[in-house]
């Protein structure tokens, strides 16, 4: 058997010595021979197919420690034909994401742009699990009732679990039901969420119901005064329309600051908008 130097057999291949050393530590490919006195690394000519094949799979995208366990098991045609369409088809999904990354990323621009100036709402997408809440709906003849109003919702849906003996538990959420803003017949429901395990009714109100989970969610934090949270709602239908999102359901307000009744002012609050969405070309979906 004919063996060459290390420094050789990378020549040879076009591969480093430092790639070779790795692939050696991996137990990938080891030396054919190490010399025990000087400890040069010797190959021989036929490892060269092994080492090929290990560089056309790294090219294919595979991690070395896939490349290992392919070139252990000895995979049949079969095998290695359902590997390489498993990597195709993550490839694929990578390739995806990074254009909506490149899509995000150009709607930005185009925002700060649009605005002098960078916007104080980062957009983020994330999924919400469904969620059981207790909550009173109202239809508010204008937005300046909405105060009184509310108010007198959240009096009535505390004081029901108080009398139902229902532990109320974070987060405390208004929902808005119009499918555009308006300033008039405001369609709201206030809620805050309850234990998963209790039965669901709609016998009069409060009620009880599953708030319905929404794989993508589009949110921002608004930090400030409450009355200046539009803002932050109409940073989150421009970003919408800017990444070709659609509304795919109605809005919600979630109060991180804890409720709403017991803030001591309005100067000072937290709170996160949240928009399910779907991509624009989609059917709308029902709320």
């Amino acid at each position: 058997m004919s063996l060459i130097r290390i420094g050789d057999f990378s020549q040879l291949a076009q591969v480093s010595t430092r790639t070779l050393r790795l692939y050696d530590e991996r137990n990938l490919l080891k030396p054919a021979q190490i010399d025990n006195f000087t400890g040069y690394r010797y190959y021989a000519l036929d490892q060269l197919p092994r080492l090929n094949r290990i560089l056309a799979l790294k090219d294919l995208g595979f991690s070395l420690e896939q490349i290992a366990e392919i070139l252990a098991k000895d995979l049949s045609a079969a095998q290695l034909r359902q590997m390489l369409a498993d990597k195709q088809a993550e490839l694929e999904r990578q390739l995806q994401e990074g254009q909506r990354q490149i899509a995000r990323l150009a709607a930005r621009l185009r925002q700060i742009e649009a605005e002098g100036g960078v916007s104080p709402y980062e957009i983020i997408v994330k999924a919400l699990p469904a969620l059981v809440i207790a909550s009173v709906r109202r239809v508010i003849p204008s937005i300046d009732d909405m105060q009184i109003v509310r108010g007198e919702m959240f009096m009535a849906l505390y004081g029901w679990l108080e009398r139902q003996r229902i532990p109320p538990a974070a987060p405390e959420i208004a929902i808005y039901h119009n499918p555009e803003y308006v300033e008039e017949d405001i369609d709201m429901e206030l809620a805050t969420a309850v234990p998963a395990d209790l039965r669901l009714t709609r016998d009069g109100e409060p009620a009880l119901r599953q708030l319905a989970s929404s794989p993508l969610t589009a949110t921002t934090v608004h930090h400030g005064h409450f009355m200046e949270v539009g803002g932050a709602i109409t940073a989150l239908f421009t970003w919408a329309a800017q990444n070709n999102y659609a509304a795919a359901g109605p809005y919600r307000e979630i109060h991180l600051f804890g409720r709403e009744l017991d803030i001591p002012s309005p100067k000072n609050v937290t709170v996160e908008i949240q928009l399910p969405v779907q991509p624009a070309n989609s059917a709308a979906l029902p709320e």
